[in-house]
């Protein structure tokens, strides 16, 4: 899969989406250094897949480039940016039972919006799910790249480009 693109300077802002979902108890918030142990932990299980090693490298950065979203003092998700490679979005998970309300869409943007902060006027989002596409065009106007090979990925040990 190749990875896509965002213009920074085109996204909503997110701070509408915010309140709504405040309204509904869920608050969307940086991560801090406290909370470490525990949002690599739920990145190991709320997804298909172990985010853990790229949101222990959200926490080495500082600040920290991870945003997590809670209800009633649980996490339900959680965003990370700047942790595969600079000017990168991902990995991003939310909870099954809590997919589907602006969760994914507030943490996406609240993440590009710190991206945007830091000097990019474009961000990449890092090798999608395929199922994840259509959300990233819809929500950020996100564009494929056109890209044949794994792009940053090949480096992984069990890409062998």
């Amino acid at each position: 899969m190749a990875d896509m693109l965002v213009k920074l300077y085109n996204i909503p802002n997110s701070s509408a989406l915010e309140e709504k979902l405040l309204e509904d108890g869920i608050r969307i918030k940086k991560a801090l250094a406290p909370d470490r142990s525990r949002i690599i932990d739920f990145s190991k299980i709320c997804a298909k897949d172990d985010y853990s090693d790229e949101v222990n490298a959200a926490f080495c950065n500082n600040p920290v480039t991870c945003y997590i979203a809670t209800r009633e003092k649980k996490i339900i998700g959680f965003a990370c940016y700047e942790a595969t490679a600079r000017n990168f979005f991902g990995p991003m998970a939310v909870i099954e039972s809590e997919r589907k309300k602006g969760i994914g869409k507030a943490l996406l943007l609240k993440s590009l919006e710190s991206m945007q902060e830091l000097g990019y006027a474009y961000a990449v989002i890092g090798w999608p799910a395929k199922s994840a596409v259509d959300f990233y065009k819809k929500c950020a106007g996100a564009v494929m790249i056109d890209e044949s090979s794994s792009g940053v990925y090949k480096r992984m040990i069990e890409i062998d480009e």
